[in-house]
Formats: structure tokens, sequence, C-alpha cells
């Protein structure tokens, strides 16, 4: 009997009640990997502790390797522009949190069976590049443009459709109106990693990490609105799998908190000293400029204004908070939760839906305070 490209696939699912973390679970999340909560601490994480989602395959691209970026569509001048080329264009670095689309989906209930990320799919770097306005201009994009379409040199097969890794944005979004899209060839002053997405990559400001292609090869600009799998099917907010549901784009607000004292190796509980504690994190939206950070040391009940670092015109990057906690012996479950400038805040009791999108649920860190002849 023949087999079918769709034998090879899985089709999306929810966990069963009490299943744990399958094998193929753990094979997504041996290839992928989050941030260490203590890199919190870096204004600009390091590559090799940025979150790093791969849908298929790192494709191999040898340093000297020629590399052509396509642009064509509903343009009125075909591109075809090599790193050298890109790099000739004006140069603007920006700091870009990016946060993987599914981080928290592990802590729903039902759990939709992905890749199980907590908390910590999640990373700030200075990208490098060409704003993508220049090359859409220097292109000449036509009046009847709708989407600008994204396609990766990644591929791969997904619930059966085979596929390159493709994403589009609306054409003003592209263009800038929002905020300053880039091609990007360097993340933190070097050429980018393999796994960013070596030699250029797109870097959307204030969108999750689906919309940031890697190993960008086309641009494509089209009349209609883009339906690709990754568009269309994948990354839409549904309650249940026959809706179409609403579009994932923006980053919704996040505080995370570095966890204080030290570690137990399995748990991860953290122990402290009795005394003056410094508690800090991050916080970071998308939808809006930051507006406050709040922590609780009793699991929610209180909450207590932090204080939160300027922007320094970083609109895009995370922001330091820091409080000051008198801890004195027990058990305790931190958290903090930010809120934006429109009013968008952390829940303390997360929606569900159904592919585990947009989770922003208030994290909480138990910890131990000793007795003081401990």
């Amino acid at each position: 009997m023949g087999r079918r490209l769709a034998d090879s696939s899985t089709r999306a699912r929810l966990a069963a009640p009490d299943e744990g973390i399958g094998a193929d679970e753990l094979a997504l999340a041996t290839r992928n990997h989050g941030l260490p909560l203590e890199a919190l601490r870096y204004d600009v994480t390091p590559p090799g502790l940025h979150y790093v989602l791969t849908h298929y395959d790192i494709p191999y691209v040898a340093s000297n390797a020629p590399w052509q970026l396509k642009i064509g569509g509903r343009v009125r001048r075909r591109l075809r522009l090599d790193v050298p080329t890109l790099r000739a264009f004006a140069q603007v670095t920006t700091r870009v949190t990016l946060e993987c689309a599914g981080n928290g989906r592990a802590l729903l209930s039902p759990r939709p069976v992905s890749q199980p990320w907590l908390v910590e799919a999640v990373g700030t770097a200075d990208w490098t590049g060409v704003p993508l306005k220049l090359l859409l201009a220097e292109a000449g994009v036509e009046s009847d443009a709708v989407d600008v379409v994204f396609t990766g040199a990644d591929h791969g097969v997904e619930r059966g459709v085979e596929q390159d890794y493709q994403r589009a944005l609306p054409v003003d979004v592209a263009m800038g109106c929002e905020s300053e899209v880039l091609v990007a060839y360097e993340m933190n002053g070097a050429p980018l990693p393999p796994q960013h997405g070596y030699p250029i990559r797109l870097i959307v400001p204030g969108w999750y990490g689906m919309a940031h292609v890697k190993w960008l090869r086309e641009i494509t600009v089209i009349d209609q609105r883009f339906t690709g799998f990754q568009q269309a099917v994948n990354y839409r907010m549904r309650q249940d799998s026959g809706e179409a549901g609403e579009p994932v784009t923006r980053i919704v607000p996040r505080a995370l908190l570095v966890p204080p004292g030290f570690p137990d190796f399995m748990s991860r509980s953290r122990v402290v000293r009795p005394g003056r504690v410094p508690l800090e994190g991050r916080a970071w939206s998308g939808k809006a400029p930051l507006a406050r950070v709040e922590v609780s040391t009793d699991a929610g009940h209180s909450w207590h204004d932090a204080e939160l670092d300027p922007d320094q015109g970083r609109r895009w990057a995370w922001r330091r908070w820091c409080f000051h906690w008198t801890a004195t012996p027990g058990d305790y479950l931190l958290s903090a939760r930010a809120t934006d400038a429109d009013g968008n805040t952390q829940p303390l009791d997360q929606p569900w839906n159904r592919g585990g999108f947009a989770v922003n649920l208030v994290q909480r860190v138990p910890v131990l305070c000793l007795e003081a002849d401990e």
C-alpha cells in the first residue's frame, strides 16, 4: 500500500488529562531551547542564551556561499540583492525583544501538544540591517499591494502540508507605519549565528517570533491576503479546531522574575536567607509602551509597585525592574506582572486557546526562606 506525505506528519491535538510530556515533545525540546532565567540580568542576551525555535531544519549555509534575496511580485522593479549589496544600504541597529508565540503553552490545561514552553522563550538582541521600507521603495511597490510575503530557506512538512516556512505582513506594517521592520544581517554586532537565521533574517519589532522569518531568501508583494499554512492555519487564536480564529500578531505584556537565591537542581525551587532580598527582572509589551510592573510575595494576594527603568529610547526592548523584599523564614510564592499604557495586563488565570498562543499568565516562583541559624 502506498504511503502519503500526511502519514509522516501528525495532526494538532490536545494532551489527555494527566498525560505527561511525550517523546515527540521531548525531541522538540532538545532541538529548541529557552533563556535560562538568570540570564534576564543581561540588557542584551548573548546569542547562545537567546531562545531558539526552529520549525524545520537549520539550513546549512557556508560562510563563503553566495546568497541572494529576491524581491518580486507587485513591484515595478524586481531585485536580486546579495549580502554585500544589502550592507551598502543605510544601516540601522535596533534593540528588540523576541518572544515565541507559544511561550507558556505547557502551563495550559488541557495542554496543546507541541513545543512545551514554560516561560523562557524570550531574548533581546541588537539587530543590525537595512530597513525593509528602503528595499521596498527601491523595488517600487504597486498601489494595489495588500500583503508582503517572506519566504525562508527552511523546508518541511506540518500537519500533512509540505512547505517552505512563509509568513506575511500587511503592506503598511512592512513599510514601517508602526515600527521599522529590518532585513537583518547582524546580531549583537556580529554576523547572525546559524540558528538565528544566517545570513539574513527579518526582524519585526513588537511582533511574536513567528513573524521574524529566518534564512530569508525571497520577498513577494501580493495584491490579496496571504493564505499560506503559517498564516491561515497555524498561529491563530482558536477555542475549537473548526474555527478560523484570530491571527496572532503583537506581543502581549509580560514580566519575568530573575529567580532569587539559589535553586534545587530538580524542582528549581529557590532558597533565600532572611533579610533584604533584591528582586529584579525584565518586562515588555509589543502592544503599547510599558506603564507599570508590580510584585507580589504572597501568591498574588497583594501587589506592590516595582521600580521600572526608563526605556532609554528603546521602545521595542525589555526594561529592567527591581523591588526590595525583606524576607522572613517561611514558604513564599513570588510573582511579577506587567501593565502597558493601553491597560493590557497579565492575568492570574489564563484564558485558554487551542494552540497555546499569546499566553502571559503571571509567573509563580516558589521560594523557601531559611531559618536564621541554617
